[in-house]
């Protein structure tokens, strides 16, 4: 493991407590670790499948809005992950495991740890899945959390480095929801009349479901 630079910071207060306190709790809840390594290392993969059941829950009400919706939750953590690599370097924080000296659950670089990339991705695609169907959102927003805090639990982020990804990843979304995807819809109006349509519609693009608010 190699040592961080010499100006790197490391977050003190409420924020090294709340990660001594959670840091505890994973060395006091062995049958937990496994569950919480793979979140921290896999539970990303989840959230790529919430995407496509968005995209499939779009394309099944035959809007295109929705499926363009669901395209610019994929598009925009691609976005919040690039915005991300600036903030990151500018703040250059110490990991935890490097600076309280540990080895974390799983094994991990020594790069700056704020904002955390996995919760930056997990807020936008649980953002963009909300944006489609509230009932999927929350469930995605569950897992999302939950990917969060075990990247916290094994060790390898502050809780502030999880907490501003989410938050980071969802505003970029959110953002884009009102500026990208009305361009995104006319593309994906677009292709409904072309070879591609299966993939934007199941049947008959329905102009009542241009204006369809999210359910």
């Amino acid at each position: 493991m190699s040592a961080p630079p010499a100006t790197a910071a490391v977050p003190a207060g409420w924020d090294r407590h709340a990660f001594l306190d959670v840091h505890h709790f994973a060395n006091r809840t062995g049958w937990l670790q496994p569950v919480m390594e793979w979140f921290a290392r896999d539970g990303i993969f989840l959230l790529a499948v919430a995407l496509v059941v968005a995209w499939w829950i779009g394309r099944a009400r035959r809007s295109p809005r929705d499926v363009a919706t669901a395209v610019w939750g994929a598009l925009g953590a691609l976005v919040a992950l690039a915005v991300v690599q600036p903030i990151a370097s500018a703040a250059n924080e110490t990991r935890p495991f490097v600076a309280l000296k540990f080895m974390p659950l799983i094994h991990h670089s020594a790069d700056a740890g704020f904002p955390s990339d996995h919760a930056t991705a997990a807020g936008a695609v649980a953002c963009g899945v909300f944006l489609v169907s509230w009932r999927l959102g929350a469930i995605t927003t569950l897992l999302s959390l939950i990917i969060a805090f075990s990247r916290v639990y094994v060790g390898v982020h502050y809780p502030q480095d999880v907490l501003a990804g989410l938050a980071l990843g969802a505003v970029i979304v959110a953002i884009g929801y009102f500026t990208v995807v009305p361009l995104m819809t006319r593309i994906a109006d677009w292709l409904t009349r072309t070879p591609l349509r299966p993939l934007i519609t199941a049947g008959e693009v329905d102009a009542a479901t241009e204006a369809h608010e999210p359910a």
